[in-house]
């Protein structure tokens, strides 16, 4: 669609930098402009031209190979234990200000969750200690509206200042309490944010417009129940791996899910989650299709995978070291780093190197395919 109608949607629209690097990126994505690389069958001996990727992370076509060497960094952290699953869900009445104030509320949110979840485990009367969170930042829904929430995994118990492991029972906390914590917690701090002027305002809005406007949203929202999710717990650690690994680079749209394109309308299958899970089919105009789907392009440089507590980057293997002392786990971190043709085949059971001609083949790098520029332009955003 990019490449159809994206020349014409930047004349008539208004991009920021990152969407329109973004745009740039995925339409460029493994064409020629890019550059690549010429390989050829050692048996058939079949030509196969391979250009680069972008490395974009909202490509739908680049973001395989990263979660599949996430997963496998995070394969050695598991600990023997249940992990929990609680989303944490943003009201839609605040989507308006979200999309002014992305890279701040977005921080915000993660914030919030992390402090009620912190805030609960270590009450004496519960856990009693320091728990681990890591969370990945979704900003849409199944139909690319706005849908902004973030998925904690919880490993179920929490570390003790004595060095002590306080294991969870069958469930974490309950959604009420929950829900109530959460809304009171984001609250307080948008209400903040809002009297130290850190807030952009939405452009119909003037100052004092948007202050009786903002009480009204606060008073609002305080009388509205909030949605924190607490699902089951993963049944063993490869369910936890499974669903890290379909979640955690997850784009607000794949390929597989786009049925056709062509200059008039995008058609693609969506689920329906408040009809009973039921798959449809949605069809949008060009332009509407490309707004829903830049405006969940984030802030440059913004994490959009976060730990907090004894899973944080600085503490973690200290702590996690502790714990699995205590739960009598020996099992060592792997040493060795898998290469690129290993990580693709365990993630998506591909071979990237067999001949997709006589299908016995491997592909031998031959030559190189110089880019546009005369060189690869790596986007690391």
């Amino acid at each position: 669609m990019f490449r159809l109608q994206g020349d014409a949607y930047v004349q008539t629209n208004t991009l920021t930098p990152e969407q329109y690097k973004v745009m740039n990126a995925i339409k460029n994505c493994r064409t020629s402009v890019l550059g690549g690389h010429v390989e050829q069958c050692d048996q058939c001996h079949a030509i196969h031209c391979a250009y680069n990727s972008c490395r974009n992370r909202h490509c739908p076509k680049c973001e395989s190979f990263k979660a599949a060497q996430w997963l496998g960094a995070r394969q050695a952290e598991l600990l023997p234990i249940r992990y929990f699953h609680v989303v944490f869900t943003l009201p839609h009445e605040l989507n308006n200000l979200v999309l002014y104030n992305k890279k701040i509320l977005y921080n915000l949110l993660f914030e919030s969750a992390w402090k009620t979840l912190n805030t609960l485990g270590r009450d004496p009367k519960r856990l009693h200690g320091e728990m681990g969170m890591l969370s990945i930042l979704h900003t849409w829904g199944q139909n690319l509206s706005q849908h902004n929430h973030v998925h904690c995994i919880v490993p179920g118990g929490a570390l003790r200042s004595t060095g002590k492991w306080s294991a969870s029972k069958n469930y974490l906390f309950p959604e009420k309490v929950l829900s109530k914590l959460f809304r009171g917690i984001f609250i307080t701090q948008l209400r903040h944010l809002y009297q130290q002027e850190a807030l952009k305002l939405p452009d119909k809005f003037t100052e004092t417009l948007f202050k009786k406007d903002f009480d009204a949203l606060l008073n609002q929202l305080m009388q509205k129940d909030w949605v924190v999710y607490a699902k089951p717990p993963f049944t063993d650690s490869q369910s936890l791996l499974n669903y890290l690994g379909r979640y955690t680079h997850k784009i607000a749209i794949s390929n597989h899910r786009i049925l056709e394109v062509d200059e008039k309308s995008v058609t693609f299958q969506w689920r329906d989650y408040a009809d009973d899970n039921k798959v449809k089919i949605m069809q949008l105009a060009p332009d509407e299709f490309m707004r829903r789907f830049l405006s969940h392009v984030v802030p440059t440089g913004f994490m959009r995978i976060r730990s907090f507590g004894f899973l944080a980057n600085a503490c973690k293997a200290n702590k996690i070291a502790i714990i699995k002392k205590q739960l009598g786990d020996t099992s060592e971190k792997p040493k060795e780093k898998k290469d690129v043709k290993t990580l693709m085949l365990e993630l998506t059971g591909k071979d990237i190197t067999l001949c997709p001609i006589c299908k016995i083949g491997q592909l031998k790098r031959a030559g190189e395919i110089p880019s546009k520029w005369g060189k690869t332009i790596v986007d690391t955003s």
